[in-house]
């Protein structure tokens, strides 16, 4: 009779141990993860706080021994870099493909969730076929595009050939087929027409997918180097990612204004991650893509 207890608590607090020993590992593989990914970039902003010659000096330094804040002040002087046009450029293109983009996904979301029509099915196929293309493969006729429209070297030549994005298309189609019919149904009685069912029933639901897909848009825009550099032949209508090779072009020695103008480039883009990371996790998880 006393072996009973120990026998049936045995299995139990083996459970108990092999939970503990798997979440520590999770956990410490976790941290392994974070070590990796933030170690360079602290690197890199201790290294924009050193001067020139302690970036260089046997053996290297990891945090800095003074520190100083001459490098971001060079940047901010230089009559060559007039950094707040840059930044407009930069917010000004990635706002305009977000803003077109949530639009233009959610409503061909809303149609391939909801409507049932010839060729629905062969015409969203063909939309995740792009998904498979490369860039570089449409850059050319692209670029052949903006010729005829006489939109090289210019911002919108960076915007009107991302208003339709493929992957926007579908993440908005998995989180509307969630929605009920029910709402629709009832919006038509009503006597709503088909956009103002999509205005005022299907939009204000969609706001963690549509924060998840801005962000996804807006870091991709923001850190776009390619396209830019094809388009855009002006100094002032530059980027900051062509900024940045620009300036890293110009002072390839200068190790400290290189990482100086690195963490500018990424510090509004890490601002924005910060402030909406909770959205797309939420966003992730509601649309059913694991």
């Amino acid at each position: 009779m006393t072996t009973l207890p120990r026998t049936a608590s045995q299995p139990k607090k083996k459970f108990r141990l092999g939970r503990l020993f798997s979440q520590s590992g999770a956990y410490g593989i976790l941290l392994v993860g974070l070590l990796v990914t933030l170690v360079p970039f602290i690197w890199m902003l201790l290294t924009s706080l050193k001067s020139s010659q302690e970036i260089i000096q046997i053996p290297p330094t990891f945090i800095p021994e003074k520190w100083t804040f001459e490098s971001y002040r060079t940047i901010f002087s230089d009559p060559r870099v007039p950094l707040a046009r840059f930044y407009l450029n930069s917010f000004f293109v990635a706002g305009s493909r977000v803003a077109i983009t949530l639009f233009t996904s959610s409503l061909a979301g809303f149609i391939f969730a909801k409507y049932k029509f010839w060729g629905a099915k062969a015409s969203f196929s063909f939309i995740l076929m792009q998904l498979m293309i490369p860039f570089q493969v449409v850059m050319i006729p692209a670029y052949l595009i903006l010729v005829k429209l006489h939109l090289v070297d210019s911002l919108w030549g960076l915007i009107i050939p991302s208003m339709v994005d493929a992957f926007g298309i579908f993440f908005m189609r998995q989180f509307i087929e969630s929605l009920p019919n029910e709402l629709i149904d009832a919006a038509r009685i009503d006597g709503a027409s088909e956009f103002g069912i999509y205005w005022r029933i299907i939009l204000p639901q969609l706001g963690a997918a549509m924060a998840t897909l801005g962000i996804f848009t807006f870091m991709g825009t923001w850190n776009d180097y390619l396209w830019p550099l094809v388009v855009i032949t002006s100094h002032e209508k530059r980027t900051l990612p062509l900024l940045l090779t620009w300036y890293n072009s110009v002072h390839g020695t200068r190790y400290d204004l290189t990482m100086a103008a690195s963490i500018l480039v990424l510090l509004p883009i890490m601002v924005v991650y910060l402030m909406f990371q909770r959205w797309i996790v939420r966003g992730i998880s509601m649309t059913g893509i694991k």
